[in-house]
């Protein structure tokens, strides 16, 4: 037979009416043990008026010393216990032995004495056991009256209530009890099955494996993707991280329940985190050396906000990619604007031609050579890596169409550099040129544009200064140009990229540095990074 498992709405319930059943069997425990001190404390001191009373009876005092107490005392005895409604009442003599007694049995035997006290003439109250069963007694010493013998102890009166049994008490408060005990039942579980319905609806009716079977699903799907993934309530602290966003954003392993603030996360992956940089697309952030992009989205439930998710993705080798397809792009862009550049000058000698003005064209074709032939004699007298010669040349023709003016500085020395650094030297210069060009073609038309490149090389460090006649770079945007992505364009227009950072990622790949300062011309950006001796030819 197949038996149905309990829900987790039923365990709870059976769980809490077994605590409420404990609750209940202690409160009555206590009902009973407050009934038995009730008990001691209302019919102690109704036994020791009894015994005091009949202590000071006369008759007794004046038979108790004469010869066969017993048969004067025992009517007396009898009558007392039938007038005050107790259970036994007992006299002894001044021996201890009994005279007179309600239960036969005693007479003639010694009287148990609550206490030593009591031989002496002393008063004592409490529980004894008397002829196998327990009552609640009172023993108090008869003291004579008479003048000759006055104060003389004569012998003691006992006075005894049995004690209750636990079924007694119980019997006698049960229409109470049963309604306290009843009440409290009801209220209890009424309680329990409300608190099960919370439970049940806060777990969304799933059950305890169906939970356990989520989580090992959650923790698989977590841990098995390459992408990273990171989750922040909506007081921006962390709530889950996958072992990938956690080495993406170089996170402790103790990171989840601590906050943003106190993990050092600020800046723009702080605003992407937290949904500052409003929008569902992706985001670019660099951190610790990688670039990475982010995509945030906002979690509701009922209208009620829950907090974030965010996926991350390394895209630091596409970017590497990036910069090598965007060199053939830049490849593309020097060719049409060479080509553009001859076809106009094609076009001059053509009208020179056509109105037979011979001389000028001669004039204009040795000037055309004598201008070319100076371009490349600076550069190669100056710069002798010639990849990044070659780029400079280009990116000269580029400037050229856009009315840019491109120069390189007297100052300029540039060795032969190894491969590998040469391609992320010539990388750094296009970021910069490039930046450079669009800031100075997008300054003052009534201003002569120009962008001035100076390159440095000692023997540990290579230094790239590019300077341009343009509006300059905001202050408060001097730093965040670089952490944030941005271009020099995108830092008048507020669109993100990542050129800037990627020249920054190169220069601290290679432990240099770049910044930016304004001049009274326009803004100049110095990049500084390390490379190994020179290459001689």
């Amino acid at each position: 037979m197949t038996f149905r498992r309990t829900t987790l709405a039923g365990q709870l319930l059976v769980l809490q009416v077994t605590i409420i059943l404990v609750v209940l069997v202690a409160v009555a425990a206590l009902t009973l043990a407050q009934s038995a001190a009730a008990f001691s404390s209302v019919e102690g001191r109704r036994v020791a008026a009894l015994a005091e009373q009949l202590a000071d009876n006369p008759l007794v005092r004046d038979r108790l010393p004469r010869p066969a107490p017993g048969e004067t005392l025992a009517p007396v005895v009898q009558a007392f216990r039938t007038q005050s409604d107790i259970t036994s009442v007992t006299i002894a003599d001044a021996r201890g032995m009994v005279v007179s007694s309600t239960d036969p049995i005693l007479v003639r035997t010694m009287l148990p004495l609550g206490d030593p006290s009591v031989a002496e003439g002393r008063g004592w109250s409490g529980e004894l056991v008397v002829d196998g069963s327990r009552e609640l007694v009172a023993q108090v010493p008869v003291l004579s009256a008479e003048s000759g013998t006055l104060g003389q102890r004569l012998g003691t009166v006992m006075i005894g209530e049995r004690s209750p049994t636990i079924w007694q008490r119980a019997r006698d408060g049960a229409g109470n009890l049963a309604i306290f005990l009843g009440i409290a039942s009801l209220v209890g579980i009424a309680g329990s099955w409300l608190e099960a319905r919370r439970i049940k609806h806060q777990t969304l009716g799933l059950e305890p494996r169906e939970i356990a079977g989520l989580a090992e699903y959650r923790e698989a799907m977590l841990y098995g993707i390459a992408e990273g993934v990171i989750a922040l309530d909506p007081q921006h602290r962390i709530t889950m991280v996958n072992a990938v966003g956690r080495t993406l954003l170089d996170l402790p392993a103790d990171c989840a329940g601590r906050s943003l603030a106190e993990l050092g996360i600020d800046g723009r992956l702080h605003d992407v985190l937290t949904g500052s940089e409003q929008g569902e697309r992706d985001e670019v952030v660099v951190r610790g050396g990688r670039v990475l992009v982010m995509n945030r989205m906002a979690v509701t439930k009922d209208g009620r906000r829950l907090g974030s998710v965010t996926t991350l993705r390394d895209r630091t080798e596409l970017a590497r990619l990036e910069r090598e397809m965007g060199s053939f792009r830049s490849s593309t862009e020097v060719l049409r604007a060479q080509a553009h550049e001859f076809a106009n000058q094609l076009h001059t000698i053509s009208g020179l031609i056509q109105i037979r003005d011979y001389d000028e064209v001669v004039r204009y074709v040795n000037a055309l050579a004598k201008h070319r032939e100076s371009l490349d004699l600076t550069l190669t007298s100056r710069i002798h890596d010639t990849a990044v010669a070659a780029l400079l040349m280009a990116k000269s023709a580029q400037a050229a169409e856009r009315r840019v003016r491109l120069r390189i500085s007297e100052s300029t020395h540039l060795g032969r550099l190894p491969a590998d650094r040469s391609a992320d030297v010539a990388t750094v210069v296009g970021n910069l040129v490039d930046n450079a060009v669009d800031a100075a073609a997008a300054g003052d038309p009534d201003r002569d544009a120009w962008v001035e490149v100076e390159l440095r090389q000692d023997t540990t460090a290579v230094e790239i200064v590019v300077r341009d006649s343009g509006p300059g770079v905001a202050p408060e945007l001097a730093q965040e140009v670089f952490s944030h992505g941005f271009t020099t364009k995108a830092a008048q227009g507020g669109e993100r990229g990542i050129g800037l950072a990627l020249t920054r990622l190169i220069c601290k790949r290679h432990g240099g540095e770049v910044a930016v300062t304004n001049t009274p011309d326009g803004a100049m950006f110095t990049a500084r990074l390390t490379v190994p001796e020179r290459v001689t030819t």
